[in-house]
Formats: C-alpha cells, structure tokens, sequence
C-alpha cells in the first residue's frame, strides 16, 4: 500500500510539472477547444508576447464562443487588415497577473459581489458570481462564464469561457 501511494504521488509530481513546463499559449495550442483562438493568436502576432515570462491570466474563448459571434466575424478579423483590432479583442482576455480561481473568487468576495481588472488591452472586465459559476461581463454588458478554471502553466493561467468578451 505505501509502494502505492509513492507511485501515486510520483506521477502526480511528475503530471504538475510537465503541465506547467508548457506555457499559457502551449496550453491553447494542446486544446482541440481552442483551434480558433489560437489561428487567431497568431494571425495577430502575440505568440512570441504570450511565451514571454509574464505572468498572464488568460481568459481563453473556446471554438464554440467564437462561434456564437455574428457570421463572418472570425474569417473578417483574420484577414490582415483587420490586425490591430483582433490584437485589441485578444489582449482584452488577458490580465497581467497570475490569478488563479481562489484569488479571482476571494477579490470579488473583496469587492461585495464584483471584481473589475484592467486587461493588457487598457480596457475593463468585471468578474461577479452568478451561483457558483464566475461571470464575466465586457464594457458593453455582455457576459461569458468561466467553464474550466487553472490551467496552470510556467507563465501564467488560463481560464477557459463560453464566450467571447469585447472591448468597447
């Protein structure tokens, strides 16, 4: 049994580190939830920012969130043209920061119900608990729900939503 338990705990420390050897964009890129996210990345160049040391706190739209935008927005954004305004959405999900779910919870608790951070695009998000689940809500009131939180890597967190929030 206690030959068990050292397996146990070796392959959970040897899983944590590997997680987190892989940084906030390996950890996009390893998501087949996240193929849209990451195209767009790197239509706007942001790779190379987002491996940087950070730390970042990411709030990662997943393929079905982009879908829920009008049609044609996603293949309009990517177009080349369109760069510095799908560079100002993309940082719009980002904080500087490492914010993990404990202390997003615990500043909105700090805050009496809401949590307003300023995102690496210059804008505001806010963070409120709808029940149990954490919602975000944009400059122009449209929420997301946060539907996977901590995804831990060696720069930062991800937090994966159900939508895509927008900058006004």
């Amino acid at each position: 049994m206690k030959n068990l338990f050292l397996v146990l705990l070796a392959v959970s420390m040897s899983f944590t580190a590997i997680s987190q050897s892989k940084d906030v964009v390996d950890i996009a890129i390893s998501s087949p939830d996240h193929t849209t996210l990451v195209a767009a990345v790197k239509a706007a160049d942001l790779v190379t920012t987002l491996k940087s040391a950070g730390p970042f706190t990411v709030f990662a739209p997943t393929n079905a969130a982009f879908d829920k935008l009008p049609a044609g927005t996603v293949t309009t954004l990517l177009k080349p043209e369109n760069k510095a305004q799908l560079a100002k959405i993309l940082t719009y999900h980002v904080v500087a920061g490492n914010l993990d779910a404990a202390a997003v919870v615990a500043a909105i608790k700090a805050g009496n119900g809401k949590a307003v951070v300023t995102t690496v695009s210059g804008g505001k998000l806010t963070a409120s608990l709808d029940k149990d689940k954490v919602m975000l809500t944009d400059e122009s009131g449209k929420t997301a729900y946060v539907v996977a939180a901590d995804l831990k890597g060696s720069n930062g967190v991800v937090h994966v939503i159900d939508g895509v929030v927008l900058p006004k």
